[in-house]
């Protein structure tokens, strides 16, 4: 997940770098044309006579600020994205604090002395409290209820872990009557 996340954002990144390429040669190959949808594009603002001339003017006089206008009204790319190794990162240790909670039930059986117990439960109980606080802590970025999000959370993650589950039941299955 990590690495997907890596790459998912230098992929965003490295769009965004072909795009003002691609654009500073529209520039360059047509002028008035990219000139005119400049001024598409403030019109949807609101802009309109003196005003929307004088943006098209100001925007259309510095090429570096004419190709970022492109980009992100036109194409809507973001002109600075994360860090690659930095959403990478965040991913692997989230991914490996939020796992090892609903693995600590069978790393407890391996300390000697502990009473033997079904640990499953325990790990399906403690990854849904996992997804829950996830959920309720996605809270603090997006407009809705801690609750909600919790729940939502749990639902989307408890439903992916059944699908993962199920599929590694039905793997046994196969093997066992292969082996």
């Amino acid at each position: 997940m990590a690495i997907s996340n890596f790459l998912g954002t230098r992929a965003e990144r490295q769009e965004t770098a072909s795009a003002r390429v691609r654009e500073y040669a529209h520039i360059a190959a047509l002028p008035e044309g990219e000139r005119e949808e400049v001024r598409q594009i403030f019109a949807r603002k609101g802009f309109q006579g003196p005003d929307l001339d004088r943006a098209v003017e100001v925007i259309t006089n510095d090429p570096r600020i004419w190709v970022e206008t492109m980009v992100s009204d036109e194409l809507g790319l973001q002109l600075h994205g994360a860090s690659p190794l930095r959403a990478g990162t965040a991913t692997l240790i989230a991914f490996v604090l939020a796992g090892a909670v609903p693995l600590a039930p069978y790393l407890i059986l391996l300390t000697p002395g502990v009473p033997r117990f079904d640990p499953f439960p325990v790990s399906a109980v403690l990854a849904g409290l996992t997804f829950f606080a996830i959920g309720a802590l996605k809270r603090r970025f997006v407009i809705t209820r801690w609750h909600i999000s919790g729940i939502e959370t749990l639902a989307v993650g408890g439903a992916a872990a059944a699908i993962a589950y199920g599929a590694g039941m039905l793997l046994r299955q196969l093997t066992d009557r292969i082996f």
